[in-house]
Order: structure tokens, then C-alpha cells, then sequence
């Protein structure tokens, strides 16, 4: 809990264009009590949450890195909450790499970043790996939990927004397939430096991002907290990484009942040790 509310505070302070000192006179404390918060040595007393909420800008549920259950985030809340699987159980063609590059011969733990409805989780699972996966939708995680239990396998799936969880503990491999345009691109560096730090020595990451194309119309789904991504952005985070495959494709979709197009960068890449 001090390790999380002290990255919040530092994160939205930022956010807010507040330095230390700033934020302290408005809280009317000294900027070294401040510090101290950001660097998790103290915490800030119950009786000022609500104020340093108010200078935050921000719920003290979500400072404390609860995820709000006031309001759905994702567009496809509504969705995941009929009985049928909106995209469907057959995994994502990129579960067969992983399993390629990187089979379950020995325990290998595996984070599934923004898991849908789980059916590349649960195929994680029932081919022997140690699957962990978290989304933002209450229906998704019910569902995941119903295809985990349907199939036999074991899958730790929790309720998690994107923009607020980082990782503090070490994993093998990170996959996440259409999630990565929710993270604000002022946010990228510290996400993808967290993942990078809490992956396990030759670990791989396994993503896909949509990117923005000119020729090619925006999706018929308004997505109000999506953000744009640009051809070799994602690619940009891991000059440090083996990449190990990686490209960019254009594909038709027809996920909201009008067809579409796509494009779309998809990355395998590794963590060498210097000294491999």
C-alpha cells in the first residue's frame, strides 16, 4: 500500500504540473514531508487524503489505487455482459508464438495485460503456464473466471485500469493484444520502463498496438479514452531488447457490426543481459 499511494501521489503531482514545494504549501506542510510520501518512507495522515485528493485532482479511492466503480472506463462493458463471448474463445494467432518461442517445459509466469473476456488467458492456463491477467470491466473478469472454470484451468485474474497498475513483481512473459491504445502517451516511458524492470532475464514481451494511418478512417466504436499510437513507437521502448519479430499490418474488422480497417504494429521482443 506505501510503495502504490507513494507512486500515485508522485505520478499526479506531475500530472498537475505540481512540484514538491507546491503541492506542500498548498497542503501547508514542508516540501521535505512531501518527499518523503513520494519516496515511501512515511505516509501522508488519514485526516489529509481529502485535501490532498482536492490538490490532486483526483478520487482518494484512485490515489489509493483502488479502480472507481462508479462508471465503466471501456466501451465494452455492456458488451462482455451478454452470455456470448464478444471476440469469441479461439486465442489470438500471437499465443501460438509465445507458445513457439517460449514453451511451458519449465514453470513460467505469464501477466495478460487487459485480458477481455480471457480467452488468450485461459489458453495461457490450459497449456501450462502460470497465468496471471487483470482488465478494467467487472463483466470481462466474471467472464475469464466462467471460461477458466469451463475449461479446468487455473487463471489469477483481478480488476486493474492500465493507467494506474505497475508491476512489483517479476514475470516471464508480458502479452497484451488491442490494449495498449488506452495508456496516455505521457505515461508510456514509466509503464514500459516498470514492465521491462519486472521481467525475468530473457523474458519476452508480446504486444500489439493500433496505429494511426492517414489512409485509413478512424473505428466506428467511439473510444474516449483511446490515444494515438505511431508507427515504430512501440518499438522505440525497446532499442535495449532483443526483437526478436515485429511488423505492421493492415486488416478488416468487423467487431461493431460495421466494417473497418486496422493497421496494427505487432512485437516480439527479448531481455538479453549485457553479459549473455
Amino acid at each position: 500500500m506505501k510503495e502504490k499511494l507513494a507512486r500515485n501521489i508522485n505520478r499526479y503531482r506531475k500530472e498537475r504540473g505540481l512540484t514538491q514545494e507546491e503541492l506542500a504549501q498548498r497542503l501547508g506542510l514542508s516540501f521535505q514531508a512531501v518527499s518523503k510520501w513520494e519516496n515511501a518512507q512515511t505516509m501522508p495522515d488519514i485526516s489529509l487524503l481529502p485535501e490532498l485528493s482536492r490538490a490532486l485532482q483526483v478520487s482518494i479511492d484512485r490515489l489509493l489505487g483502488y479502480v472507481s466503480q462508479d462508471k465503466p472506463i471501456t466501451i465494452y462493458e455492456e458488451e462482455y455482459k451478454t452470455q456470448d463471448y464478444y471476440w469469441g474463445t479461439e486465442p489470438n494467432k500471437a499465443c501460438y508464438q509465445v507458445l513457439q518461442a517460449m514453451p511451458p517445459t519449465r514453470h513460467l509466469k505469464l501477466l495478460d495485460i487487459g485480458c477481455g473476456e480471457g480467452k488468450d488467458a485461459v489458453f495461457f492456463a490450459r497449456n501450462g503456464y502460470d497465468v496471471t491477467a487483470f482488465d478494467i470491466s467487472d463483466a470481462g473478469i466474471e467472464k475469464t473466471k466462467r471460461l477458466a472454470d469451463q475449461i479446468g484451468v487455473h487463471v489469477n485474474v483481478f480488476k486493474a485500469d492500465i493507467l494506474d497498475f505497475r508491476l512489483d513483481s517479476h514475470f516471464d512473459i508480458l502479452f497484451s493484444s488491442g490494449v495498449l491504445h488506452y495508456i496516455k502517451p505521457d505515461l508510456r516511458k514509466e509503464i514500459f520502463d516498470n514492465y521491462k524492470q519486472f521481467t525475468n532475464p530473457n523474458g519476452l514481451h508480446v504486444f500489439n498496438v493500433f496505429v494511426d494511418k492517414p489512409f485509413i478512417a478512424p473505428p466506428p466504436e467511439k473510444e474516449p479514452n483511446a490515444y494515438k499510437w505511431y508507427s515504430g513507437e512501440l518499438l522505440s521502448h525497446y532499442q535495449d531488447w532483443l526483437i526478436k519479430d515485429s511488423s505492421e499490418v493492415v486488416f478488416d474488422c468487423n467487431s461493431s457490426g460495421i466494417p473497418h480497417k486496422h493497421a496494427m504494429t505487432t512485437m516480439m521482443a527479448q531481455k538479453v543481459n549485457s553479459s549473455d
